[in-house]
């Protein structure tokens, strides 16, 4: 695991027997392992003891979902069963193979189980003369015209995204925004950051194409139940903090690995306290953590959230207060300082103030995790606040249509009416690009705002392997929206604090 940065003002956070102390880290600290630090391990939920008649274990939120999606009434981490799928996704890249193997499996006419249930949306490699790419998106075309497939997002005139009524951009964020992500259901998607689905209290995670050509014809996966983590997050949300610095916290304590197979559950008073928009960011990035899935209870702001969004019904689940955690970490959050990942892993935490030093080439704002329209109104407010231009390229990639529309249309609070395109263009950042995947796992040479250079990004993206964003030797640092514009503005990894506060 990595280690972590502890100081001695953080000495009686510790003392206090949070699992979790705060990255709040002064100069001339000392680097300990969490290998022999006890006062690091996490802390065990209490058990209850049964009482007389039959025993009924307690069940964790995934569980329970699991447990009715295979039509069982009790269900214990490790078991396998069949699942049946209340959603498949598939998108562009992803969705060629899967439909081979379905045909290939089911036969060249069979039909798939249910083409109500299949959401297909082009996205990753859209804007591009790639002929290789494109025919993918032809390919979705024609398997969803002989399936029938309800809800498949076609984009055509790839010279005008604003001309394709039925184009949305990015799954992760299009899936929330058309309703099918509904609580106590399970979305399947050859992607593996459909565990952003889980911020609606659903079990979402990533699957592989042979996978996905069996759910095709069948609707149903054989899954292995996971145990559960749980973070609990309490305390009052600094005016510096996206849920960005949240998850960046969690996955540089617990590792890339930390999470392996495991759902990851978000309670307490903070994540409450976070729009559905910011929920999804947490949940969006458990993956990085080699999370199986993550998931947050379902509540009235999920409920208003979906208000115009499904007609169809849906029946929320909980956690059981008898229900067993691996392991529990808790967290203050009002603790927390701005953070960034360090290439080149998810997991090389370190604050944004510690790397004031390093020297940037551009900025890019967009992504699954961080392209979405609260993203650009955080990152609006930072340049608002400034009153300066960008010193580095910034380049701004909506995750949807509907979040470019926002961009163009959403006053931007305490800006006198000002949108936050008209703040971009202020600050002198490029104009917004087509909504899609963009640069974030690179993609064919010409597309937009690729790293064809090795140079120094930072990015909202969720991954900053090397070659992740284009060039092998390109260097990416992890940040919220509020620290990638505070960059944007000084041309080095910046705290947004210099302009929020």
């Amino acid at each position: 695991m990595a280690s972590s940065t502890i100081s001695s003002s953080s000495s009686s956070f510790i003392n206090q027997k949070y699992a979790i102390f705060p990255c709040f880290t002064p100069k001339g600290c000392t680097r300990i392992s969490k290998n022999v630090v006890s006062v690091m391990t996490p802390q065990q939920s209490q058990r209850t003891p049964s009482t007389t008649g039959s025993v009924k274990n307690g069940m964790t939120m995934t569980e329970k979902i699991l447990a009715r999606a295979s039509e069982k009434s009790q269900l214990r981490p490790g078991e396998n069963v069949w699942v049946n799928v209340d959603v498949f996704m598939t998108h562009d890249v992803c969705g060629p193979p899967a439909f081979g193997i379905f045909k290939k499996e089911f036969g060249e006419n069979a039909k798939v189980w249910d083409r109500e249930k299949i959401v297909i949306i082009p996205d990753h490699y859209i804007f591009t003369k790639d002929e290789r790419a494109n025919r993918n998106v032809d390919i979705l075309r024609n398997y969803c015209t002989e399936q029938n497939i309800k809800y498949f997002y076609d984009i055509k005139d790839l010279g005008d995204f604003k001309a394709n009524p039925d184009y949305k951009g990015v799954c992760h964020v299009a899936l929330a925004q058309e309703g099918h992500c509904r609580p106590g259901e399970v979305l399947l998607g050859t992607d593996s950051h459909t565990c952003t689905a889980g911020a609606f209290g659903q079990f979402a995670t990533g699957i592989g194409n042979t996978d996905a050509g069996f759910v095709l014809g069948t609707g149903k996966l054989l899954l292995k139940v996971p145990p559960t983590l749980r973070f609990v997050m309490d305390g009052e949300m600094p005016d510096y903090l996206l849920a960005k610095d949240l998850i960046l916290q969690i996955i540089g304590e617990i590792s890339v690995s930390g999470a392996t197979y495991k759902s990851m559950e978000f309670a307490g008073s903070t994540v409450e306290s976070l729009s559905m928009e910011e929920r999804m960011t947490l949940c969006n990035m458990v993956i990085e953590a080699g999370g199986k899935n993550g998931v947050i209870p379902a509540d009235a702001t999920t409920y208003k959230y979906l208000e115009d969004k499904t007609s169809l019904p849906y029946e929320p689940l909980y956690s059981d207060e008898q229900a067993r955690f691996l392991s529990e970490y808790r967290f203050d959050i009002s603790k927390l300082e701005p953070l960034v990942a360090k290439p080149h892993s998810p997991d090389n935490r370190a604050l944004a103030r510690e790397c004031k030093d390093v020297k940037i080439d551009r900025v890019y704002i967009g992504s699954c995790t961080g392209g979405k329209t609260e993203d650009f109104v955080a990152a609006a407010k930072v340049f608002l606040a400034s009153g300066k231009k960008v010193k580095v390229p910034t380049f701004l990639v909506p995750a949807t249509q509907k979040v470019w529309m926002d961009v163009y249309s959403l006053p931007v609070p305490g800006s006198g009416g000002k949108t936050c395109s008209q703040i971009f263009e202020e600050a002198g950042c490029d104009t917004p690009a087509s909504p899609n995947c963009g640069a974030c796992l690179g993609g064919p040479k010409d597309t937009y705002a690729r790293m064809n250079e090795a140079q120094v990004c930072v990015s909202t993206t969720n991954r900053n392997f090397p070659g992740r964003m284009g060039h092998k030797d390109g260097q990416i640092y992890l940040a919220s929206p509020y620290t990638a514009a505070a960059s944007a503005l000084t041309g080095y990894v910046t705290d947004p604090r210099e302009f929020l506060q």
